[in-house]
């Protein structure tokens, strides 16, 4: 079952585009005004930094993004919950455009733009400000790259099956081997479409904000020895409420209760194999108790 924030986002994504389609018939390009322009461009709009990561440019584009947001945020929402899940997706998708404007606003300067009014393109010449103009950069993939290093932070020996080609490979080495991938293609300036820059801002911001997710969860649960001994749940408000009130003292009238048996460490390792299977809501009243018996 897809959690509802990765089933709303697949679904926004695909009535833009769908959207883009429509207004394409109409002589409108939607892409043009909701995707996010060169900074000095006279079209760019603040708001194209969040409404970008919703549009893209065809079919094959837009399939693998949300594939893969399909195949791995519904697992990291799961983890971190919908609202955590909706903000760390949209941090990561708003990185990722700021990143490719710092490199665009590097390279226009770098290449001297800045001292040319028209633009020689070969079969014609443009005004630099039109120009400009083209700089647009579409697409969930900076949001599909922190979902994807999420998955390796948190479920780094988790093994993923490659499409192209078919192999099975450890989460960390997969993900490891696209950062990488997209570095050497980014610095060798291949000239193509691609953000690559894009990319790599939200890898880093999705690396970024999970480390520092974990390292709140791992203080919120010093009781365990290491992360992967606890995938964290979002407590209710009445669970909050009942372990606010389990923690007052007891009147001195009151006879103590024996102390519960400690949990093994098979019984522990095999409620967390069931969260991660299917998910905190799949526990037992016991299994929730153990849970979190100290």
């Amino acid at each position: 079952m897809t959690p509802p924030i990765t089933k709303n986002l697949m679904i926004i994504n695909g009535i833009l585009f769908m959207a883009m389609m429509v207004g394409e018939r109409w002589n409108f390009d939607l892409n043009q005004l909701l995707g996010l322009h060169f900074v000095l461009a006279s079209n760019f709009q603040p708001f194209q930094l969040l409404t970008y990561m919703f549009m893209h440019a065809n079919i094959t584009h837009i399939f693998f993004n949300m594939f893969s947001l399909w195949m791995f945020g519904r697992i990291i929402e799961s983890v971190l919950g919908g609202k955590r899940f909706l903000i760390f997706y949209l941090l990561c998708g708003i990185i990722a455009g700021i990143s490719q404007e710092i490199v665009q606003l590097i390279s226009y300067y770098a290449q001297g733009l800045n001292n040319y009014e028209m633009v020689n393109l070969g079969t014609h010449s443009m005004p630099m400000s039109q120009f400009l103009s083209t700089w647009t950069t579409i697409g969930a993939s900076g949001c599909v790259y922190g979902v994807l290093v999420a998955y390796g932070m948190l479920f780094p020996n988790e093994r993923v099956l490659l499409l192209i080609p078919p192999i099975p490979m450890k989460a960390k080495y997969m993900i490891a081997g696209f950062i990488a991938l997209e570095l050497i293609v980014a610095l060798g300036a291949s000239g193509d479409s691609v953000a690559h820059f894009a990319h790599l801002g939200g890898a880093a911001a999705g690396w970024l904000l999970i480390r520092r997710y974990k390292k709140k969860e791992q203080e919120r649960y010093s009781g365990f020895t290491t992360w992967e001994e606890y995938e964290p749940e979002k407590k209710s408000f009445k669970q909050k409420v009942h372990d606010f009130f389990s923690k007052k003292e007891r009147p001195e009238t009151e006879k103590p209760q024996d102390k519960p048996e400690e949990v093994s460490p098979e019984e522990l390792n095999h409620i967390l194999e069931k969260i991660k299977r299917s998910g905190y809501e799949s526990l037992t009243a016991e299994e929730k108790e153990k849970l979190f018996r100290r």
